[in-house]
């Protein structure tokens, strides 16, 4: 189902209508300022194992927590003074930071390395969404298994027809985020993105 929202200044009651779902185990498609995403609450492991079967990917597979700002992080992530300036310099941003996970982090979603990934995106709709229902959305990109990200909401709808609902801001970028992995104190390129990597490395 396409529900049409202002991508600069999303509309309240269409964010209360895009949480009441995820807070009743809906899994969503929303913009991004890279490429779309689907998502559903961290916090709720039927909709986790949903959103692993709509993609068809593998359960050990990381998915990413979007976060509405930088106070946020604190709660899922350890964060020492180093790791939180390089936050602070690229975030919002189209960036995917990995991180060593805290206790608040549900052992459902955990791998081995016991790492979560975090993004703090610059796009009002997530972070609204985020805002809204005051934890993260556990998140991937909008795409079919080892395919190109889907660039508009048209096409991820017809695409995932059992999705419970996808917010129609048009056209997003195609290209994900750059993924940083942080956690072991160094800073090592994962994926390059969208996001520039020259200040990184």
């Amino acid at each position: 189902m396409l529900l049409p929202i202002n991508p600069e200044h999303p509309e309240p009651r269409k964010i209360e209508r895009a949480v009441k779902i995820i807070e009743d185990g809906g899994v969503i498609g929303y913009p991004t300022d890279t490429v779309y995403g689907l998502g559903c609450d961290l916090h709720n492991k039927q909709a986790i194992e949903r959103l692993y079967q709509l993609k068809g990917m593998d359960r050990k597979k990381n998915l990413a927590f979007i976060c509405a700002d930088l106070s946020d992080i604190a709660k899922y992530a350890i964060v020492d003074n180093s790791q939180y300036r390089v936050l602070k310099h690229f975030l919002p941003g189209p960036y995917c930071f990995v991180l060593k996970a805290t206790r608040d982090v549900p052992r459902f979603v955990l791998h081995k390395q016991k790492t979560v990934g975090i993004r703090v995106p610059d796009h009002p709709v997530p972070r609204a969404l985020v805002r809204a229902l005051g934890r993260p959305i556990i998140s991937t990109t909008a795409c079919e298994l080892d395919q190109d990200p889907m660039v508009d909401p048209w096409t991820i709808d017809a695409t995932f027809p059992t999705l419970d609902l996808v917010l129609e801001a048009d056209v997003c970028g195609s290209i994900p985020t750059t993924v940083v992995d942080l956690s072991d104190g160094e800073v090592t390129i994962l994926r390059e993105g969208a996001g520039p990597i020259d200040e990184l490395v």
